[in-house]
């Protein structure tokens, strides 16, 4: 599914679009911001990221810090969360990384 939004063919609201990444509004936000970056590349998820991808990493963090900025929430604190496999819900085989801010977010989480 978002290799169809990276592509165009599915419709996404973007926040903010680099080389390498794509950040775009969850459909079903857990919070008030709540905005998902994905890599231009295709990884499954977390848990397939290795050594070469080190650069690509740093760079979904930085995009992550930039729309935390953009979205207002930096100053108030935010969290970031990458998902990997059935058990935490992650339910699209595409490494994508939240950004969830706007409201205390409690803890633990789920």
């Amino acid at each position: 599914m978002f290799c169809r939004i990276l592509a165009g063919e599915l419709p996404s609201t973007e926040v903010l679009s680099t080389k390498t990444t794509y950040a775009f509004r969850d459909l079903n936000p857990g919070a008030p911001a709540h905005v998902l970056v994905v890599p231009r590349e295709h990884i499954e998820n977390a848990a397939a990221i290795q050594p070469d991808h080190a650069e690509l990493l740093a760079d979904l963090v930085i995009t992550a810090r930039q729309v935390a900025e953009r979205e207002g929430v930096a100053a108030s604190g935010y969290r970031l969360v990458f998902n990997v496999g059935e058990d935490a819900l992650n339910s699209i085989p595409h490494l994508h990384l939240h950004v969830l801010g706007g409201r205390r977010l409690g803890w633990p989480p789920g």
